[in-house]
């Protein structure tokens, strides 16, 4: 593994992982109203936009980090549409 792709691969697995403590207490308390639903949206986008930036350039860390922060903000997403 060269440096590059370990920094890649760091700031991959951090800019994920930064979801996760939000998704957890969404999840926990159901409460959504602080939450911005236009933020998620775009966001949701952004995120989907880099799945195919990496998936065209074929550079695993790129789009698999990204279709895990997929999976957890369209998951606060949902919670923020169902709890609003």
């Amino acid at each position: 593994m060269d440096f590059i792709f370990i920094i890649g691969t760091v700031g991959a697995t951090l800019t994920t992982i930064s979801q996760l403590p939000q998704l957890l207490k969404v999840w926990q308390t159901k409460h959504t109203k602080d939450l911005s639903l236009s933020t998620y949206s775009v966001l949701a986008i952004g995120v989907a936009l880099w799945i195919v930036y990496g998936l065209l350039l074929h550079e695993p860390p790129i789009y698999i980090a990204n279709i895990i922060t997929e999976i957890f903000v369209l998951s606060i997403l949902a919670f923020k549409i169902k709890y609003g």
